[in-house]
């Protein structure tokens, strides 16, 4: 698999793409936004790493430039602060994952291996449901009144709830049942957030429904 990987601390960058070539991963380093962009002209890959502090182009200039130009890979945000606004940011514009700063290693990897897997996992189908339609291959998200890309999560998390369209889940559940307990009730709660006012742009006829500390996908009012 090839890692796209953007980060300006030079020992840092040296030492993850070491260990994540042990793991297995072909890694591309480069050290601010300009040199990332350049690659991703030049070059295919299967998952990209984007610190969001870099100069000459920071990391959410770059996710704009990959989103913009139609690219679907998967993109894993680095932080050097857990702030919301700071994943706010990096999701609104396509990020599919984030990791604050400092990280485990281990953490990295076991991320970059999920984001690739669920990749795999969900894109080979179109889904519909009442007047929507999701593109599990493009992550494109339509309706008879407009449309708008998911990102792969988002792609993801509304894949899992047409197909279970007669349930309600806590976000504890959701966690469970798509990262395997991996990730937090924040993060999914955040993901069904922003999948709700997507519904809503493209005027769909479903929505998330939210009772109490449940969710699910039912008829719009």
């Amino acid at each position: 698999m090839k890692i796209l990987y953007a980060e300006d601390e030079l020992q840092l960058s040296v030492a993850v793409a070491e260990i994540l070539k042990m793991e297995g991963f072909t890694v591309t380093p480069v050290y601010n936004g300009v040199e990332a962009v350049e690659a991703l002209k030049k070059d295919y890959f299967d998952a990209l790493v984007l610190d969001i502090m870099m100069p000459l182009m920071d990391g959410i200039e770059v996710l704009k430039y990959v989103r913009e130009s139609g690219n679907h890979v998967p993109v894993l945000m680095l932080t050097a602060k857990a702030t919301v606004d700071d994943r706010i940011t990096g999701l609104t514009e396509g990020a599919d994952d984030y990791l604050a700063k400092p990280f485990a290693m281990k953490e990295l990897v076991a991320r970059l291996r999920s984001l690739l897997r669920r990749q795999s996992d969900y894109r080979h189908s179109i889904i519909k449901h009442a007047n929507i339609e999701l593109d599990s291959n493009s992550c494109e998200l339509k309706s008879d009144k407009g449309s708008l890309r998911l990102n792969n999560t988002e792609a993801e998390l509304l894949s899992f709830l047409i197909r279970n369209i007669n349930e309600s889940f806590t976000a504890e559940q959701i966690n469970d049942q798509l990262w395997n307990g991996k990730e937090s009730s924040e993060k999914a709660e955040l993901y069904l957030f922003y999948l709700k006012n997507k519904l809503r742009q493209i005027h769909s006829e479903t929505e998330i429904i939210i009772e109490g500390d449940r969710y699910s996908l039912g008829e719009s009012i």
